[in-house]
């Protein structure tokens, strides 16, 4: 069954979303559908963005092949404190309230290659990345650093028509206090072949907003993404996110809610296993660490005052991380 007919036959709708078209040079119009898409569900996809088909798909190759490794030798690259390698089934519980374990979801998560004799590596999530031995993996580290690379270009485009779509200058966010040093972060995601079963509290990923500023996402083609729109609602009103071959799709994060006063938004998304196993890629842009998120000046008003108070974007992220991550020490115990 394909993609298209798995959503169909789960019987929940599929949410139809903005298409924006990178190479397009009708910037106005971009800034439109942008604008409509984070007013509406905060999700919409990027098309013609500039990585190559045969990159995204050599990524997606590669990340089959490291998961397809036995547990014991992806032990070896565990995340460490820094958030940096393989993250296990269950490390991760997006969903307290519901879930009855955590994510049934392994990972990978790769940054910006800070060595150990550069000042920056005092700062979280900085630091030297954990990589696979080119014996075991050939030419592992060399595509993610390539992808990676390309996908923070394309995240600071997309920053560039956000910043339009707030009344702002196309480049705001590219000043050094914002985005000069940024916390970019791949992931790499495999979900086991699981049926969730949200009645029982079993999902592939729990309802969640993601924490920091936008997130670009790659998928193969089997479905399983959906989002909420109306969060506070009971009960609550799901919608597929339909793959498309080629595009991001794109969502906003809690930081850009909170720096556009609610006005943009960060959505509740989960992860619904349908028994074929699943493999996506996420590329999360975050602001420099001593970024100060507060209510930009076109999102307040005398009539609509901040709603948030300023926060700094590595304390945001350690309360984010601290709150959905398993405790290093429960694997360190399990090796006693």
């Amino acid at each position: 069954m394909d993609g298209a007919n798995a959503v169909e036959a789960a019987g929940v709708p599929t949410s139809a979303l903005n298409r924006i078209d990178l190479s397009s040079s009708d910037i106005p119009q971009s800034v439109s559908l942008l604008k409509q898409a984070c007013l509406d569900s905060g999700f919409f996809y990027v098309i013609n963005h500039g990585i190559g088909q045969d990159l995204m798909e050599e990524v997606f190759a590669q990340s089959r092949r490291f998961f397809g490794l036995p547990l014991s030798e992806k032990m070896k690259l565990l995340r460490n404190e820094k958030h940096r390698g393989y993250t296990p089934l269950f490390d991760e519980v997006l969903d307290t309230a519901n879930q009855i374990q955590g994510d049934y979801k392994e990972g990978y998560y790769i940054g910006t290659e800070v060595p150990e004799d550069d000042p920056d590596v005092q700062k979280p999530h900085f630091g030297p990345n954990l990589w696979p031995s080119e014996e075991i993996l050939p030419r592992w580290r060399q595509t993610m650093e390539i992808f990676h690379s390309q996908a923070l270009n394309v995240a600071k485009v997309v920053a560039r028509i956000i910043a339009l779509a707030l009344d702002l200058e196309a480049d705001f966010f590219d000043k050094p206090e914002i985005l000069g040093k940024p916390i970019p972060i791949l992931r790499l995601l495999h979900y086991e072949g699981l049926i969730s079963d949200p009645s029982k509290g079993i999902y592939g990923a729990g309802a969640h907003s993601d924490f920091g500023f936008l997130t670009l996402l790659a998928t193969d083609d089997v479905p399983g993404l959906q989002i909420c729109k109306n969060k506070d609602a009971k009960p609550q009103a799901w919608e597929y996110v339909q793959p498309l071959k080629g595009a991001f799709i794109v969502n906003l994060g809690d930081m850009l809610e909170r720096w556009s006063n609610c006005i943009f938004r960060s959505t509740l998304h989960r992860v619904i296993g349908n028994g074929q196993e699943r493999y996506s890629i996420a590329f999360f842009l975050e602001p420099n660490h001593e970024c100060l998120v507060e209510c930009l000046p076109t999102c307040m008003s005398e009539e609509h005052p901040p709603k948030f108070p300023p926060i700094l974007c590595q304390t945001h992220l350690a309360q984010r991380y601290g709150d959905t991550h398993a405790d290093l020490d429960v694997y360190r115990k399990e090796e006693v």
